[in-house]
């Protein structure tokens, strides 16, 4: 077999096991399609997602069944005002050893490949940083000393986007960490109907079953990093970052009046490793204009900050999105 031949049936066997993926988590979270694709493709990029909705939207219940289909460890935190960064870290007790005491560091919830971290935007800013160097380096310093996390790691965070009473929203240094942010909509009545069947007497994310393995899922992210990327793509991507910048000489005036801030480097990043899990979803070798586009939305929204004129006349981040993907056409 020619490595051509490889490659292809390599792409073949991941997009069936993405696919067997998606569909055991499309069963205990129903009607929430394309939610599940894009925390799959932010799994497999190795990302960290904050998943905004109202309460009972199955956003928990979406990262518990994540966990058991892909057989990884799972902890969870609950937020809430008293919570202190050693809650989640971990810290150093004291121990017996042989007769001799000694600090021993004891290990948090932090430390497991799934780190579910509910309603983030009720824990204090001191506690909501202590997760800024687990989410970028993987590790945990305490006392001076670096303690690795478990890898691959992954935080999925909840928040509700109408409470404001106890809650400490997340400066934009910390969602800038998050490589999506993804938007958990109202179900229409069929989808309600569907759920009552469902989860009426049961918890459905307990009946997951595993699909993949955690050396599956390593080996799916190493294959994503060997698909190419168009000199044309990637260029058109940057683009498109540039054109959420105030700075932008290229988009129209109604559309950069409202921007603030744009996008960071690091949504660059997110936009393009995005792309490519959606490339590796389809069987692809290479990554198209659409990939980009279809992962535009959860990239970028919590990267683009708008004018307080433009929030007060209703305007909002996805459909200032919008009106610049209608804009942003690159040749395909």
């Amino acid at each position: 077999m020619t490595e051509d031949a490889r490659l292809e049936q390599a792409l073949a066997d991941a997009a069936a096991d993405v696919g067997r993926l998606e569909a055991a988590l499309g069963a205990a979270v129903v009607g929430q399609g394309p939610l599940v694709e894009e925390l799959v493709t932010a799994l497999l990029a190795g990302g960290h997602v904050l998943l905004e909705g109202l309460p009972g939207l199955g956003k928990t219940q979406l990262a518990k069944a994540l966990a058991a289909a892909c057989g990884i460890t799972l902890a969870r935190v609950q937020c809430t005002p008293d919570l202190m960064p050693a809650d989640i870290t971990g810290s150093e007790i004291l121990v017996d050893d042989g007769g001799m005491r000694r600090l021993q560091f004891r290990p948090g919830p932090v430390f497991s490949h799934l780190l579910l971290v509910d309603e983030i935007n009720r824990a204090m800013p001191k506690t909501q940083a202590a997760l800024l160097e687990a989410m970028q380096e993987a590790q945990v310093t305490w006392a001076g000393h670096s303690h690795p996390l478990p890898r691959p790691f992954w935080v999925v965070a909840t928040q509700n986007p109408i409470e404001l009473e106890g809650t400490y929203p997340l400066p934009e240094a910390q969602m800038d960490r998050f490589m999506f942010k993804s938007a958990v909509p109202y179900p229409d009545a069929a989808t309600l109907g569907r759920i009552a069947d469902l989860s009426l007497d049961g918890e459905p994310a307990a009946t997951v079953a595993a699909v993949l393995a955690l050396d599956r899922l390593e080996e799916l992210m190493a294959l994503a990093s060997r698909l190419v990327i168009p000199l044309e793509v990637q260029r058109a991507a940057v683009e498109l970052v540039v054109a959420t910048g105030p700075g932008c000489t290229v988009t129209p005036d109604t559309i950069r009046r409202h921007v603030r801030y744009g996008a960071s480097p690091r949504g660059l990043q997110a936009l393009l490793r995005g792309a490519r899990i959606r490339a590796l979803r389809r069987g692809r070798a290479h990554v198209a204009h659409d990939d980009v586009r279809h992962c535009a939305l959860p990239a970028l929204r919590h990267r683009v900050l708008l004018n307080v004129e433009s929030v007060l006349e209703g305007q909002d981040t996805d459909r200032l999105l919008e009106d610049i993907l209608e804009w942003w056409n690159p040749v395909p």
